[in-house]
Protein backbone atom coordinates (compact mmCIF):
# COMPACT_ATOMS: atom_id res chain seq x y z
CA UNK A 1 0.00 0.00 0.00
CA UNK A 2 1.34 3.18 -0.83
CA UNK A 3 2.15 6.07 1.43
CA UNK A 4 -0.26 8.00 3.16
CA UNK A 5 -0.87 11.40 4.97
CA UNK A 6 -3.28 11.88 7.78
CA UNK A 7 -4.99 15.23 7.36
CA UNK A 8 -6.92 15.17 10.83
CA UNK A 9 -6.78 12.30 13.87
CA UNK A 10 -9.53 9.71 12.44
CA UNK A 11 -10.36 11.82 9.68
CA UNK A 12 -9.75 10.85 5.74
CA UNK A 13 -6.50 9.84 4.44
CA UNK A 14 -4.87 11.61 2.02
CA UNK A 15 -2.89 10.20 -1.21
CA UNK A 16 -0.13 12.36 -1.71
CA UNK A 17 0.27 11.66 -5.25
CA UNK A 18 -3.54 13.01 -6.29
CA UNK A 19 -4.11 16.40 -7.34
CA UNK A 20 -6.30 18.72 -5.84
CA UNK A 21 -9.41 19.80 -8.02
CA UNK A 22 -10.96 23.16 -8.12
CA UNK A 23 -13.72 24.28 -5.88
CA UNK A 24 -16.01 25.03 -9.14
CA UNK A 25 -15.69 21.17 -10.44
CA UNK A 26 -17.51 20.48 -7.01
CA UNK A 27 -19.90 24.20 -6.40
CA UNK A 28 -23.37 22.76 -6.68
CA UNK A 29 -25.18 19.25 -5.65
CA UNK A 30 -25.05 16.63 -7.94
CA UNK A 31 -21.30 18.18 -9.48
CA UNK A 32 -18.71 15.53 -8.73
CA UNK A 33 -14.64 14.41 -9.49
CA UNK A 34 -13.90 10.77 -9.95
CA UNK A 35 -10.14 9.59 -9.54
CA UNK A 36 -10.04 6.22 -11.16
CA UNK A 37 -6.71 3.93 -10.12
CA UNK A 38 -6.50 1.28 -12.62
CA UNK A 39 -4.08 -1.29 -13.20
CA UNK A 40 -3.71 -0.61 -16.86
CA UNK A 41 -5.53 1.88 -19.24
CA UNK A 42 -7.86 -0.58 -20.61
CA UNK A 43 -9.87 -0.54 -17.85
CA UNK A 44 -9.32 2.82 -16.91
CA UNK A 45 -11.12 3.95 -19.84
CA UNK A 46 -13.88 1.71 -19.69
CA UNK A 47 -14.65 2.16 -15.99
CA UNK A 48 -14.89 6.54 -17.67
CA UNK A 49 -16.83 4.98 -20.48
CA UNK A 50 -19.40 3.37 -18.10
CA UNK A 51 -19.47 6.50 -16.26
CA UNK A 52 -20.36 8.38 -19.50
CA UNK A 53 -22.74 6.47 -20.74
CA UNK A 54 -25.15 7.10 -17.61
CA UNK A 55 -24.30 10.63 -16.59
CA UNK A 56 -22.93 14.03 -18.30
CA UNK A 57 -19.03 13.55 -18.32
CA UNK A 58 -15.80 15.27 -19.36
CA UNK A 59 -13.93 12.80 -20.43
CA UNK A 60 -10.05 12.43 -20.38
CA UNK A 61 -8.31 11.02 -23.58
CA UNK A 62 -5.66 9.38 -22.04
CA UNK A 63 -4.18 8.36 -18.05
CA UNK A 64 -0.92 9.22 -16.20
CA UNK A 65 1.30 6.88 -14.44
CA UNK A 66 3.30 8.13 -11.76
CA UNK A 67 7.20 6.86 -11.97
CA UNK A 68 7.73 3.75 -9.46
CA UNK A 69 4.00 3.43 -8.61
CA UNK A 70 1.91 0.78 -10.48
CA UNK A 71 -0.85 1.53 -12.50
CA UNK A 72 -2.46 4.20 -13.91
CA UNK A 73 -4.57 6.92 -12.84
CA UNK A 74 -7.47 9.23 -14.76
CA UNK A 75 -9.72 11.92 -13.46
CA UNK A 76 -13.14 12.64 -14.86
CA UNK A 77 -15.58 15.16 -13.78
CA UNK A 78 -18.99 14.40 -13.57
CA UNK A 79 -22.78 15.98 -13.83
CA UNK A 80 -25.05 13.75 -11.60
CA UNK A 81 -28.21 15.94 -12.32
CA UNK A 82 -27.45 15.43 -16.72
CA UNK A 83 -28.49 11.91 -16.91
CA UNK A 84 -28.60 10.20 -20.23
CA UNK A 85 -31.77 8.09 -21.60
CA UNK A 86 -31.01 4.50 -22.16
Amino acid sequence: MPPSVQNQPGGRVVWPCVEPFSEVHVSEPGLIVVDIAAGDDETALAFQEAVAARWATAVADRTTREPGRPGVRLRCYVDLRQTHER
